[in-house]
């Protein structure tokens, strides 16, 4: 088991506790050399004063147990808001979400969409879009999503 996989196992009792999940945990390399950990809630969101709990409780752990000897930076956040979507099969539950869409087959000419996820139904997703002036809907078969993320509506 490698350094990380101690480390999370060690931090899983915090995220149950404070009702997040893990989104990635990594060595940033810099000046410092940071444990950066990101989370966020079931729902996908995060605000800065669950940051700032888990980070405290994770201190606490570090300071307590001491897994690593030498000096580094703690870094806990959100993964932020236009965060890769891991599992494509959570878009199958993320009706609202303002998604960006990369295909593997295009769809009307289009290899990249960015829209509202109005509906999901049997490895069906139904994104609202524009086009110009117009709203539109793209009907994407799961299959077809080569990389999702989260976007922002501007």
């Amino acid at each position: 088991m490698d350094r990380l996989e101690k480390l999370k196992e060690l931090f899983e009792p915090v995220f149950a506790e404070s009702d997040v999940v893990l989104y990635e945990m990594k060595w940033i390399n810099d000046r410092e050399h940071t444990l950066q950990i990101s989370i966020m809630k079931k729902d996908g969101s995060m605000d800065l004063d669950t940051c700032a709990d888990v980070s405290e409780k994770i201190s606490e752990i570090l300071d307590r147990e001491d897994p690593i000897p030498e000096e580094y930076t703690l870094e806990v956040c959100s993964p932020g808001a236009e965060r890769e979507i891991r599992d494509l099969n959570e878009l199958l539950n993320m009706t609202g979400s303002y998604v960006y869409l990369r295909l593997s087959r295009p769809f009307k000419k289009m290899v990249e969409l960015t829209g509202e996820i109005s509906e999901t139904t049997d490895g069906l997703i139904r994104l609202q879009y524009r086009d110009k002036a117009a709203t539109r809907t793209a009907e994407i078969p799961l299959e077809d999503v080569e990389f999702a993320r989260m976007a922002v509506k501007l």
